[in-house]
């Protein structure tokens, strides 16, 4: 299995409009899309009001490639969301089983 963090940091003035985003298209999307096994929204903290991530557990790399494209490594953020961005990260790691 493959884990995902992807985070994001807005522009500022930009929270509020990004958190609406992040909670009724995101997460849904994320939590209806084949090939994902959990993820782990992060909403912005106080201290950090302008950062979001998600943590998601893959499958595997060809249900992450299905999702993302070949590409896989660049954090792709959907055209919507585009004008609220002014960050973006992404990490893959393989998955240990305890």
């Amino acid at each position: 299995m493959i884990i995902r963090i992807f985070q994001v940091t807005t522009h500022p003035g930009k929270e509020k409009e990004f958190s609406e985003f992040f909670h009724n298209t995101a997460i849904p999307l994320m939590n209806s899309t084949d090939g994902i096994v959990s993820i782990l929204p992060g909403a912005a903290r106080p201290e950090t009001p302008n950062e979001f991530s998600f943590v998601m557990v893959w499958k595997d790399l060809d249900a992450l490639k299905a999702f993302v494209g070949e590409d896989y490594n660049s954090p792709h953020i959907a055209p919507e969301e585009a004008e609220l961005v002014a960050a973006r990260h992404i990490r893959h790691y393989d998955l240990v089983e305890m």
